[in-house]
């Protein structure tokens, strides 16, 4: 049996994304990047999390790798394993295994659904070893100067079995994030659509209405990039009480009394 590992894809972002900075979340995330600390970004869906890591990958000009994180994602989905190709055992890295070989970001997207042993991996990642411990290997890999871990969670859907435990949030420089200020998500809305000023302000004034509903019946309003979804739908001459319901209600809950609800919102705007 032999053993190699593959080169390391490459995850550069030629092309500036768009991203609107809403305090110094920016700075900070330089700072903590400088000084080779984690990273850890908060707040509800589709408030812009993951641009806003694109948007630093690109500044930093480094390779992002990027895991969405779910029930049956494991440690050696993120190292890597061997894999029997051609007749010969050969090792293939995992997504973890190859941003630290490259020297990249590497990004794990809503970690608290990953399954318990990947924090026995990114621990020693996130803390002054910067260690990947690769049992199957029997090897600790040294994450290079230019490495960084990046975890994001939904505070809003933690319960008791699905938390981030204080051993993993205290290895971690936290940064908050949530919807935009009304005029500044109608300009996001406004240049990720394509619609006009006018149309994102009243999608704007549509979100806010339902985030109202949060609690009484909905997990969660509609999101600044559900926004964008009905944005574009409009901009491609839907109708916007029809626009708002295929991408904004019906994304956010299946009950029927709330999506009465949410329809009339829409229809009382449009």
């Amino acid at each position: 049996m032999t053993a190699h590992t593959l080169t390391p894809e490459s995850h550069f972002i030629d092309r500036e994304p768009y991203y609107e900075t809403v305090g110094d979340e920016i700075a900070i995330f330089e700072a903590a990047y400088r000084n080779r600390l984690p990273v850890l970004l908060k707040g509800p869906t589709g408030c812009g999390k993951t641009r806003f890591m694109e948007h630093m990958a690109w500044r930093l000009k480094r390779p992002l790798i990027t895991v969405s994180c779910h029930d049956d994602l494991t440690a050696s989905d993120l190292v890597g394993r061997y894999l029997v190709k051609g007749g010969e055992t050969v090792w293939v890295d995992g997504p973890l295994t190859r941003a630290v070989r490259c020297g990249g970001i590497c990004y794990l997207d809503e970690i608290v659904e990953a399954r318990k042993d990947t924090m026995v991996v990114i621990h020693p990642l996130a803390d002054d070893r910067r260690e990947l411990p690769m049992e199957k290997l029997g090897q600790l890999l040294q994450a290079p100067e230019e490495f960084c871990l990046a975890i994001s969670y939904n505070p809003g859907y933690q319960s008791v079995l699905k938390d981030l435990k204080q051993s993993t949030r205290q290895r971690f420089v936290a940064l908050e994030f949530d919807y935009p200020a009304a005029e500044l998500e109608r300009r996001i809305v406004a240049n990720e659509s394509g619609v006009d000023a006018a149309m994102a302000e009243k999608l704007v004034k549509f979100a806010q209405m339902t985030r109202n509903l949060k609690g009484s019946g909905l997990e969660e309003g509609a999101s600044t990039r559900l926004l964008v979804h009905a944005g574009k739908l409009i901009a491609s001459s839907v109708d916007p009480v029809v626009a708002c319901r295929s991408a904004v209600a019906q994304a956010v809950t299946d009950d029927a009394d709330m999506l009465a609800a949410i329809q009339e919102l829409s229809s009382s705007l449009f």
